[in-house]
């Protein structure tokens, strides 16, 4: 079944301005460009329930290759097809892979802090903001390695240019979202941009997209990850 609505499957719609939303989960009231057609909202913490499971999962891990990673990842029953879990997923399988490629940093510490950075940034930033949430997922991911602040010199420069990275191929590729091209054109920078400015080689294998079926606003052939006939 592709997935749209999470309460009922009906399409997504989103609007020109912000609407109070009522979580049809948690019953939380916020503002919201974002609903079904049939009404439904999910916010945001409701829609990434469970993800916390991340955690646990990457501190067992001992893959190099952040897509393996973020693959074991989406097979989680608190990832959809779309949504904000991605904004964490991508940062925390590139923490991951580049610790077990012989990256410096203490793995669970950052884990915390990409999950408590990465679930800032709403669903929907993509269009909204002009910065997919994967794409800064990754900028996240290198300010954390390099220990950036506001008030950095190299590790501000290199975040910003990590995200620049990211955001440019999302960008190239174009619309609509999709949240599994995006988190791969992602990780696929930041492992290039690891290897040329920090000399930490993550692996890499092929990537072919294998969630085409659940998302209706596939692509297709302008897809770098489709290996099927159109």
């Amino acid at each position: 079944m592709k997935e749209e609505c999470l309460i009922c499957k009906a399409p997504l719609e989103y609007l020109e301005a912000d609407e109070v939303m009522e979580c049809v989960i948690c019953h939380r009231k916020e503002n919201s460009k974002t609903r079904c057609v049939e009404g439904h909202y999910v916010c945001n913490d409701c829609h990434t329930a469970g993800m916390d499971v991340i955690i646990g999962m990457c501190v067992k891990e001992t893959s190099k290759n952040p897509f393996d990673i973020i693959e074991k990842m989406m097979e989680q029953p608190f990832c959809h097809m779309h949504g904000p879990e991605h904004h964490v997923m991508v940062g925390a399988a590139l923490l991951t892979a580049y610790k077990n490629a012989g990256g410096d940093i203490e793995l669970r510490q950052a884990l915390d802090e990409m999950l408590n950075r990465g679930k800032s940034v709403p669903g929907g930033a993509c269009g909204f903001w002009g910065a997919c949430g994967a794409g800064i997922s990754a900028g996240m991911f290198v300010s954390i390695i390099t220990k950036s602040t506001p008030l950095a010199v190299e590790p501000f420069g290199l975040s910003h240019l990590m995200t620049s990275k990211a955001l440019g191929e999302i960008g190239a590729v174009g619309g609509p979202r999709c949240c599994k091209r995006d988190s791969y054109l992602s990780i696929l920078a930041a492992v290039e941009f690891v290897k040329e400015h920090l000399g930490i080689e993550m692996e890499k294998t092929e990537i072919v997209c294998r969630h085409f079926a659940q998302n209706n606003q596939c692509i297709g052939k302008r897809c770098p990850f489709t290996k099927i006939n159109y």
